[in-house]
């Protein structure tokens, strides 16, 4: 460690002028390893205070804060000693709106951009490894946070005051509407979950529905859930696998996991699965604006294979497979919303996070939700649903038929 030690303090000017020139709004006390404190931002805000405990931490994030920041926080060698990691992020993030990022962060996310591209980068081996390194988790930390249904989703807040759980039941009532279901109908979910919105299909939509995952854990509950459940299949199987034809495809929080290399393959098999009067119904999180790939700490501690795309690269490759967009909607602070529920859940039982794993897990854990939060937050993250058919009149002809099937929704539900 000593090596480092020289190196590191002479970085302290060029750090310095760093967080000056991230930090313009709010303000940021910094206190180095030798005591000395550097401040930056305004003289107007109460100043977060953060304190770095070793020169080799003041290194790495002076060369790629992006991953050095969260690294940093999971081993409690950068800690926070007035509020919370929640409050540093949103500083950060706030104030990156309009900063460059450093030029080797830059670097490093063009390589992973191209990276990013090769089909190869999710093929049906590596999606599989990809899954089973965030839902095969022990399925009692995502009990720690979810509502009762395991939706782990952008929820849909129909109201401000709305719970979690009238927020989750919300978004798959949303989902339902668009799909303009029929009762004998058979439906295609893309990616599962532990199978709360084939269930819900099921029970109000009349209709059956086959649900395919890549997580071993996630289909163990399903099946378990939708054993006594008439019309619902759950299967361990890749989208590309898959022969049959459906009259509807629903595939929620699962595209993410897709890479931009493999989209053709993707939404091929959309079409290639889809009823020729069929209507699928894609809901992921997108950005705003610009591509940008997805943060290095992300990829590596949470979802590796992820990616966050605009429209703009999605679009086309839904046009050149034959597909028709019949309706696009943005949700903007959604997710945002969803992720403060999720956080306040997961510190209100923090210490059962410990147990089931250990204290590096858990702030692990807290960086995730606060970091994405934040990004949703700051940083261009939004949720796009986007409904296509192969037909031009697979759908009445204005947005109508949504409402109405809301409402009768909401009927089945109470009965």
């Amino acid at each position: 460690m000593a090596m480092f030690t020289y190196p590191a303090k002479a970085l302290v000017p060029q750090f310095h002028r760093f967080l000056r020139r991230i930090v313009q709004q709010g303000a940021l006390m910094t206190r180095l390893p030798d005591g000395r404190v550097l401040a930056a931002g305004d003289s107007v805000s109460t100043p977060l205070r953060i304190a770095i405990h070793d020169w080799p931490t003041l290194l790495r994030l002076s060369l790629n804060p992006d991953l050095a920041m969260g690294e940093a926080w999971m081993e409690g060698r950068l800690t926070v000693e007035n509020g919370s990691i929640y409050d540093l992020l949103d500083l950060v993030t706030r104030n990156l709106r309009t900063a460059d990022p450093p030029g080797i962060s830059r670097l490093a996310r063009w390589g992973q951009r191209l990276m990013a591209q090769h089909p190869a980068s999710n093929d049906p081996r590596r999606s599989k490894q990809n899954v089973a390194r965030h839902y095969d988790l022990d399925a009692g930390l995502y009990e720690l946070f979810l509502d009762s249904d395991r939706q782990y989703s952008c929820a849909y807040f129909e109201e401000e005051t709305a719970t979690l759980e009238q927020a989750q039941l919300a978004k798959k009532r949303h989902l339902a509407a668009k799909l303009a279901l029929s009762p004998g109908q058979r439906v295609l979910d893309i990616g599962c979950g532990w199978g709360g919105l084939a269930l819900y299909l099921a029970a109000v939509g009349g209709v059956s529905v086959t649900g395919i995952t890549l997580s071993e854990e996630q289909l163990a509950i399903a099946q378990a859930r939708g054993a006594k459940t008439r019309g619902v299949d759950f299967r361990l199987q890749d989208y590309r696998a898959l022969t049959e034809r459906f009259d509807r495809v629903v595939s929620v929080g699962m595209f993410e996991h897709v890479g931009p290399g493999s989209y053709p393959a993707f939404f091929a098999s959309l079409a290639r699965l889809l009823d020729e009067n069929g209507v699928a119904v894609l809901h992921y999180i997108g950005r705003s604006g610009q591509s940008f790939p997805t943060n290095p700490w992300i990829l590596k501690y949470i979802f590796p294979g992820g990616y966050m795309p605009p429209l703009s690269e999605v679009l086309p490759v839904i046009e050149a497979e034959g597909l028709i967009v019949t309706d696009i909607e943005v949700l903007r602070l959604h997710y945002a919303e969803t992720l403060r529920h999720w956080r306040a859940r997961f510190l209100a039982r923090r210490s059962e996070a410990v147990a089931l794993y250990d204290e590096r897990f858990a702030r692990m854990w807290e960086f995730y939700l606060a970091a994405s939060e934040t990004a949703f937050r700051s940083q261009g993250l939004v949720v796009h649903q986007i409904q296509m058919v192969r037909r031009q009149d697979a759908l009445p002809l204005t947005r109508d038929y949504m409402q109405k099937a809301e409402a009768a929704l909401r009927q089945a539900e109470a009965g």
